[in-house]
């Protein structure tokens, strides 16, 4: 895949994600659609390969953290939340333990 098509391709993924993640919140879907299209369009003009798959890769990157780690709180009541996490989010949930694993003893 040439990297005008990989150019494409992460931002249409940036924008997808972006949909995803502040599903149904006007406000924080504008804020993160004008900063993708600053970014694209600041580096329109870019000519250098390396320069370009460095910057494919750090938007690659900002698109995992969105899409794992970013949870949408809901106001219910005056002084509740409502937290509405990604499924993406949830896959690699460990649950938390305590005690210290203890090292098999070899004798």
């Amino acid at each position: 895949m040439d990297q005008a098509a990989k150019v494409l391709q992460l931002f249409k993924t940036l924008h997808r994600t972006r949909q995803q993640v502040f599903k149904n919140d006007t406000r924080a879907l504008e804020a993160p659609r004008i900063k993708i299209n600053e970014e694209f369009k600041s580096n329109k003009n870019e000519a250098s390969p390396k320069k370009i798959e460095e910057l494919i890769k750090i938007g690659s990157d900002v698109e995992l953290l969105l899409r794992t780690s970013v949870i949408q709180g809901i106001h219910t009541d005056h002084n509740t939340l409502k937290l509405v996490p990604s499924k993406d989010l949830l896959i690699e949930n460990v649950p938390y333990c305590d005690a210290p694993s203890q090292k098999p003893q070899i004798f």
